[in-house]
C-alpha cells in the first residue's frame, strides 16, 4: 500500500512534469496547454455521454429485476475516467481515455475478474477477509474448515437454511404501523403518532 502511495502521489505528478515539459519544447508552450485543455473539454463531454449510456443500462438492468453487477462496474470506470482526464497531463489522459472507451473497459473487467479468480484480489469487509489468499504466502485468517462448527454454516433466514415451509419472511414494516392505502386521495387520518 505505501508503494502504491507513492506512485500516485509522488511518481505520477513527476512523470506528468516530464512528459508535459518534453511536449512543451517539442511544439511549444501554446500548443500544449491549447491541447491539456482541449483534452479536458472533450473527455468531460465524452465521460458525459459515456455515463448517461451507462445510467440507463444501469435503470433497465434494475427494471429487468436483474443484478446490475456490470453496469455499476461500468459507471464506477467511467467516473474514474472522467477524473482522470480533467486532471491536467497527457499520462492520466491517456489512462481516462482507455477507461471511458467500452472495448478497453471491457478489457479491463476481464482482466480484474481472473485476478480476483485466481485469488490475487482479497477484499476485506469489515476486518473479514472475503477472498482466497494471494497464493504470496499471505494466509487467510479465516478458520480452517475443521475448526468452523458443524452443520450447514447456514443461519436462520438465509436461503436453504430452513425448509421452504418453515422460513421466515422478513418483515420491513418494524413497529407495525404501516397501512395500505388504496389511492392517494385517501389518507388515513393523522394518529397522535405521526
Amino acid at each position: 500500500m505505501p508503494l502504491l502511495l507513492f506512485a500516485l502521489f509522488i511518481a505520477l505528478p513527476i512523470a506528468e512534469l516530464y512528459v508535459i515539459i518534453q511536449v512543451g519544447q517539442a511544439i511549444g508552450i501554446l500548443p500544449t496547454l491549447a491541447i491539456l485543455l482541449l483534452d479536458g473539454f472533450l473527455g468531460a463531454a465524452l465521460a458525459r455521454s459515456q455515463g448517461r449510456a451507462a445510467w440507463g443500462r444501469f435503470n433497465e438492468a434494475m427494471a429487468a429485476g436483474k443484478v446490475p453487477a456490470r453496469e455499476a462496474f461500468d459507471g464506477a470506470m467511467i467516473v474514474l475516467g472522467g477524473s482522470l482526464l480533467l486532471a491536467p497531463g497527457f499520462i492520466t489522459d491517456v489512462l481516462g481515455l482507455l477507461l471511458l472507451l467500452p472495448p478497453s473497459r471491457a478489457a479491463i473487467k476481464s482482466g480484474l475478474t481472473r485476478l480476483a479468480g485466481r485469488g490475487s484480489i482479497v477484499f476485506r469487509v469489515g476486518g473479514v477477509r472475503t477472498a482466497t489468499p494471494t497464493g504470496s504466502g499471505e494466509q487467510s485468517r479465516s478458520r480452517p474448515a475443521s475448526q468452523r462448527p458443524s452443520g450447514t454454516g447456514q443461519r436462520p433466514g438465509d436461503s436453504g437454511a430452513w425448509p421452504p415451509s418453515q422460513r421466515r419472511r422478513p418483515s420491513y414494516d418494524y413497529e407495525g404501523s404501516a397501512r395500505e392505502l388504496d389511492s392517494e386521495q385517501t389518507l388515513p387520518p393523522r394518529s397522535s403518532d405521526d
